[in-house]
């Protein structure tokens, strides 16, 4: 007679976890796509691809995940509440792909096939290739969606392209290996993968200027959603640095080994990176420094969290990186825990740089 009353209690306690986080990580070295429940830590669901994803773009209305298999030549539609593939949609070799900021095209960086491809983000049509130069790599856009910026690590360069007019604008030398690019407040902040250091460059004059050092593999900056911090990675020094977003001097740097390549944010703060040297996601806790790491599959490339529980904006995923290009502050600030508002703390004074890396204050690896 009991057992309804034991069976409610162990329902309402499963009951959470049936509307966890979810993390999204691209197995680029072993053809699949993990599910992850950020709650649990456990894959809840392996998405076979054809051959290799490297990264991923929410829809412009937030509701469909597209991950882009360059080897297979295709992308896939993913409801990113589930995991459910919705569909399959082939594009010539996608490795890097974005959305314009006004929701009309999808530009898709080709780095295998020397292509920068402009799709109609409704139709998925192709409205123009270029072919700029040797392997495109990245992509970021004007706030007005105008002008696509593209890095070309092969000729050293960043390209850019007029959207309306089909036109090829201009190329500009940035250094060796040139790979993650975003707007940032008038800005291009690019890293230079083929030495160990971010550099700014003013679209209008084509000057660049030296930003900061990092380490080796200098590869890629994000955005944190709250505009209060943006981080960058290093893969082959496996640093993550916190630079401030008003002054551009880093604040902090980690090691964490693995080769921190890909980042998400979740709504506590926490940054979550994918390494791809050791085959596993990290999330750090910049509040204490702690860093736990789970397994995932072989060369983890692309990442994105999903939060999915009560009492988070549905629209929080939307400004996470690879939902938008650049720093995108979020409408009211995420509360972290048991501190004061980001918005408070964006006006605290900056930290001074470090020159070495911080150890993490724990490093806790799970199966």
């Amino acid at each position: 007679m009991r057992i309804l009353p034991v069976l409610a209690l162990l329902l309402s306690a499963i009951a959470p976890l049936a509307r966890a986080d979810l993390l999204y990580v691209l197995n680029s070295g072993e053809a699949s796509v993990s599910v992850i429940d950020a709650v649990t830590r456990l894959e809840i669901r392996r998405i076979p691809a054809l051959r290799e994803p490297h990264h991923l773009v929410l829809t412009p209305d937030g509701r469909q995940l597209v991950i882009a298999d360059s080897g297979g030549n295709e992308v896939l539609f993913v409801e990113p509440t589930t995991g459910e593939v919705l569909r399959r949609e082939r594009i010539s070799n996608p490795y890097h792909l974005e959305y314009s900021p006004d929701g009309r095209f999808l530009v898709v960086a080709s780095l295998r096939r020397d292509q920068v491809d402009i799709y109609d983000a409704v139709s998925l049509q192709l409205v123009h290739r270029f072919r700029p130069g040797d392997m495109p790599s990245h992509v970021a856009f004007s706030p007005d969606s105008r002008t696509v910026y593209v890095t070309l690590q092969g000729d050293r360069a960043v390209a850019a392209f007029d959207l309306e007019t089909r036109q090829q604008l201009w190329t500009a030398e940035v250094g060796p290996e040139p790979a993650g690019i975003i707007w940032h407040r008038g800005r291009l902040i690019v890293g230079i993968m083929g030495s160990d250091h971010f550099v700014s460059l003013n679209p209008e004059t084509r000057e660049v200027t030296r930003l900061f050092t990092l380490g080796r593999g200098a590869h890629t900056i994000y955005a944190h959603p709250n505009g209060t911090a943006l981080y960058a990675t290093s893969r082959v020094d496996s640093r993550l640095a916190e630079i401030d977003p008003e002054t551009l001097h880093v604040r902090r740097i980690w090691a964490i080994p693995g080769g921190p390549d890909c980042l998400a944010f979740d709504p506590e703060g926490r940054v979550w990176m994918t390494l791809r040297w050791a085959g596993r996601v990290a999330m750090l806790d910049p509040a204490n420094g702690e860093v736990e790491t789970l397994r995932v599959g072989r060369s983890p490339h692309g990442i994105f969290f999903k939060p999915r529980r009560e009492g988070v904006g549905g629209d929080f995923a939307s400004f996470m990186p690879g939902a938008v290009s650049g720093s995108r502050p979020l409408p009211q600030p995420l509360m972290a825990r048991g501190s004061a508002p980001p918005a408070a703390r964006a006006n605290a004074p900056a930290l001074q740089p470090m020159p070495l890396p911080a150890t993490p204050a724990a490093l806790r690896r799970l199966p």
